[in-house]
């Protein structure tokens, strides 16, 4: 089974064919398929390694699952001796999308 390190969303990704995997928002309607820039295609056990410098082009494509929000993060500010207490809370949005092919 092949694997694949990808890039989006400001971060990069361990990916295998089959696996589904949350990720930061992307602008696409569900049941959509995307491709991703591939950093590094290999095997399981890492023989025939292909080493993109800096990227291999897209070659992992997967299909947009739905987009939702994720759990709330709470923030507190708090300053002492000042009475100054501020709490917030933020909802990132993420998407879930399942790889469908590394070629």
């Amino acid at each position: 089974m092949k694997i694949a390190i990808i890039k989006t969303g400001g971060k990069q990704y361990c990916v295998k064919e089959g696996q589904t995997i949350k990720i930061e928002k992307l602008e696409a309607a569900p049941g959509t398929l995307v491709n991703f820039e591939t950093l590094l295609v290999a095997d399981e056990s890492g023989e025939p390694l292909e080493l993109g410098t800096p990227s291999l082009g897209e070659k992992v494509s997967a299909e947009v699952l739905e987009t939702y929000k994720d759990d709330k993060v709470t923030v507190v500010k708090y300053k002492n001796k000042t009475r100054y207490k501020k709490t917030t809370g933020h909802r990132q949005l993420q998407t879930s999308v399942k790889i469908k092919t590394i070629s």
